[in-house]
């Protein structure tokens, strides 16, 4: 007691020193920080930076959603693993079992010019079966363009329109069909040997006729396996090739060199590019349920722009090939896809049921299990 009494008895430490030995603490801590935080991974300054409000780069996910109800569009399958390949990514790495082709949402980002597809809203507050078939229905079954002459199946020369078609028309209209000093090109994509007077008509009109069918065995002209050559100043030859139309854009875009794409099943505009094609007056397509993913590649990649006439059968029994979700999501889909035609210029012409009354495996009275559809291009 003596001695704390005598060092008290000295009197105390200046105010200065004091707060000299507070401020020592913090400042060791701080210095601590700057050392170590040099030495942290660069994921671990990011989130630093990003708490402390600069951030350096975000990224965006643009996997697509799984079959949500709300989501718009169904769910789709993704390539399997023999659509694999090596590509090279960011920082010059190169990863394995990276997908040769891209997902949708990908293709709205790298494809120049693209159009990125409109889910259209519920036709109902909520989604129904009923309200989104008759929405179709009714869409598919009211022409948007009266014609005054067409172009019957197997009939080259126009006429007034029938009063009762069970197959297809063309718009005859002076407007829209091509000059007769003018390059005419028709293409037929048909697996099943109805597309015949399709193209007896148009050889008719002089076009140059390609007929696409990857069953087909019976080449003719040479037009082997999948090359690609084309019959300018041929007009009324019909060229086969045993080719397939593609609705996947691949990731690594090759140079295609006229005469052979190096694959058989190609998209409609590296099949144009090859046979030296900037325009398509008509064009015929039974895809056997695969029309709905090749009518989107269409829309979004602007192809139907060069395309003048379109006679194509749609198929309801089924999804179709890669199209999921709810059968009320399925139906969107499909009316979105509708809207995407008309949206890129097309106009319907002409209805013609088919057989068979089956939509999405259920039966319904008032709707038939497919539909052929004739369209013209109303922008050219």
């Amino acid at each position: 007691m003596r001695t704390c009494a005598r060092w008290w008895g000295r009197g105390t430490l200046p105010l200065r020193s004091g707060i000299l030995l507070l401020l020592i603490p913090p400042f060791l801590l701080a210095l601590q920080l700057l050392v170590v935080g040099t030495r942290l991974p660069r994921a671990a300054r990011a989130g630093a930076r990003e708490q402390a409000g600069a951030v350096a780069f975000s990224v965006i996910s643009i996997e697509p959603e799984s079959n949500s109800r709300r989501g718009g569009t169904p769910s789709r399958r993704r390539p399997g693993p023999e659509e694999e390949e090596e590509v090279e990514v960011e920082d010059g790495e190169r990863r394995e079992g990276t997908r040769t082709y891209e997902d949708e949402n990908e293709i709205h980002w790298r494809q120049v010019g693209s159009r990125t597809l409109e889910v259209q809203p519920w036709a109902a507050d909520e989604p129904s079966f009923a309200a989104e078939l008759s929405r179709i229905i009714a869409y598919i079954t009211r022409p948007q363009l009266n014609c005054s002459r067409v172009l019957s199946p197997g009939q080259a020369q126009a006429s007034q329109p029938p009063a009762d078609s069970h197959h297809w028309l063309l718009c005859a209209e002076d407007w829209l069909l091509p000059a007769a000093d003018r390059p005419c090109v028709a293409y037929s994509f048909s697996m099943d040997g109805r597309d015949a007077d399709f193209l007896k008509t148009v050889a008719g009109l002089g076009c140059e006729v390609h007929c696409f069918d990857p069953s087909n065995s019976n080449t003719s002209d040479g037009h082997l396996g999948n090359s690609l050559v084309s019959n300018h100043g041929d007009g009324g030859v019909v060229s086969q090739h045993k080719m397939w139309l593609e609705w996947r854009v691949p990731r690594k875009r090759k140079h295609k060199t006229r005469g052979n794409l190096g694959s058989v099943s190609q998209t409609l505009a590296d099949i144009m590019a090859a046979l030296g094609h900037h325009t398509v007056q008509f064009l015929y397509a039974d895809l056997l349920s695969a029309e709905w993913r090749v009518f989107q590649n269409w829309i979004e990649s602007g192809t139907l722009q060069s395309v003048h006439h379109l006679v194509a059968t749609v198929h309801l029994q089924w999804a179709g090939f890669e199209v999921g979700g709810t059968d009320e999501e399925v139906l969107r889909y499909w009316f979105s896809i509708l809207q995407g035609l008309q949206a890129s210029g097309l106009k319907l012409i002409h209805s013609s049921a088919g057989e068979g009354q089956g939509v999405l495996k259920r039966t319904a009275a008032n709707a038939h299990s497919s539909y052929t559809l004739s369209w013209v291009n109303t922008r050219h």
